[in-house]
């Protein structure tokens, strides 16, 4: 089986390792992902995150979790741009999420960023996902 979404499995492991208690959770590298999990640690959603390589010898993304109080720090993390429906928006239109609680990850033509830093810069982009 192919995989096409790989952004959304990746936001899926990361949502169900947090479910079952995981310490931490891997995915295979690429600099996108990379870029995802490097923006949850700033904002303090995950402990950490590194690259590592597997036992095939290829890259992989090492996330350590964040709980607070026994409870994951990601309440939830959801795709909002997907291959069959891309989601655009200009920086005014850059939605927040919970009333400026969570946050919104965008890929813009300076790179990924997050909604604050975004609307800082007066970048649009595409949506990528909402984590709250």
């Amino acid at each position: 089986m192919s995989v096409h979404d790989t952004i959304g499995d990746f936001i899926t492991v990361i949502r169900n390792a947090g479910d079952a208690g995981k310490s931490s959770c891997s995915y295979p590298h690429s600099n996108l992902r990379v870029g995802i999990a490097n923006i949850l640690k700033e904002r303090g959603f995950v402990e950490n995150c590194s690259e590592a390589e597997n036992e095939k010898g290829l890259k992989n993304i090492e996330i350590q979790l964040k709980y607070v109080n026994g409870e994951h720090a990601i309440r939830g993390i959801d795709r909002v741009s997907t291959p069959g429906r891309r989601s655009y928006c200009g920086y005014r239109e850059i939605p927040r999420t919970l009333g400026g609680l969570g946050i919104s990850i965008l890929s813009t033509p300076k790179g990924l960023m997050d909604d604050k830093t975004a609307r800082k810069n007066k970048l649009g982009g595409e949506l990528l996902c909402s984590v709250w």
